[in-house]
């Protein structure tokens, strides 16, 4: 290249960061929006939420974006991504007309009331060739993130059997988590989820061969009548490696503390478990056990909450499009219908 060249060359434009939407600016969705921005790979175009004072929360961390009411005038921003943060009943639709508009999506769990609705999406999301994800934000953990890649690399042996366990001494303030037509189910919808994908994830995603579950409300069990959700509930699943699972999960559980949090995994060579600390939501630590030994894997702090949402807005920032794993979202439907016996 000649000096006169250089010297009038202009620099190639910078390539323009993903603009995205994020509809329900409530607690979790300022959180999850917070993490995205705090990655620099996208910027917040626009925010809808049904109150005033969360749209203005949100809108303080990104003074730029326009406010819109709902879903149509997301839809009218010109955006490149969705995040959604809404009630349960409403997931499956809008993430479909997102991802026929052409938009990827992130979704706060779970993705569908149902298989059939969790289905549906990730066909759309196939069909559009866009990025598809779905909060499930315990994989993102550093303890169950060194605990998937020692049992990856068989260094547990053969995993026989697993434990995990999510109790919550408050249960949800909003009225529509008690409404089965609005939440799809109780406690195994809202925090079941997490425990059967946390499962299912670390250990390569096996078929689940047989499931058995007892749901209870208010210490009786579950009535069969309609307009009633489970607050306690305790599974079994056998995988197709012959490994048992043993799943329980509630809300308000007299159990001494504000949660247990717990995943085990035990093998022929060694076990490893995740446990929450103090009875905190936020704080774990991660152990490898050795016969009556043990060694720590991961302890806090460890800033995990956002992980999941930030990995999506670098993955969409980089020109990601459908990634057939979200094929998996299907998988946890499938098995947490067959624990409500549907």
């Amino acid at each position: 290249m000649s000096e006169a060249a250089a010297r009038t060359r202009r620099p190639a434009p910078a390539l323009r960061r993903p603009r995205l939407g994020f509809l329900g600016v409530g607690w979790i969705g300022r959180q999850r929006m917070e993490a995205m921005l705090a990655t620099g790979a996208v910027e917040a175009a626009a925010i809808a939420d049904p109150s005033a004072d969360a749209a203005a929360g949100a809108a303080r961390l990104a003074p730029a974006a326009a406010i819109g009411r709902d879903l149509e005038d997301l839809l009218a921003a010109d955006l490149d991504g969705l995040v959604i943060a809404t009630p349960s009943a409403l997931h499956a639709e809008q993430a479909i007309c997102a991802l026929e508009r052409g938009l990827a999506v992130f979704c706060q769990k779970p993705l569908g009331r149902s298989e059939a609705e969790a289905a549906a999406v990730v066909a759309a999301a196939r069909r559009a060739d866009r990025l598809l994800c779905v909060d499930l934000s315990y994989r993102f953990t550093e303890g169950m993130e060194r605990i998937r890649e020692l049992i990856a690399a068989g260094a547990l042996g053969r995993i026989f059997a697993a434990d995990l366990v999510f109790h919550n001494a408050y249960g949800p303030d909003k009225p529509w988590f008690y409404d089965p037509a609005l939440s799809g189910g109780g406690c195994v919808m809202d925090l079941g989820v997490h425990l059967v994908d946390l499962a299912l994830w670390t250990l390569g995603f096996p078929a689940v061969e047989a499931v058995q579950a007892s749901l209870f409300a208010g210490g009786a069990p579950l009535p069969a009548r309609a307009g009633a959700v489970e607050d306690y509930a305790a599974a079994s699943l056998t995988l197709a490696t012959g490994a048992a699972v043993r799943l329980a999960c509630s809300w308000r559980l007299q159990a001494g503390c504000d949660a247990a949090i717990s995943a085990a995994f035990y093998g022929t060579e060694g076990g490893a478990a995740l446990q929450n600390v103090a009875g905190s939501f936020y704080d774990f630590t991660a152990e490898r056990y050795r016969g009556a030994g043990r060694e720590t894997l991961a302890s806090p702090p460890d800033a995990w909450g956002g992980r999941a949402g930030a990995d999506w807005a670098r993955r969409l920032a980089a020109g990601q499009r459908f990634d057939p794993e979200a094929e998996r979202l299907v998988e946890v439907a499938r098995t947490l219908d067959r624990i409500y016996g549907r």
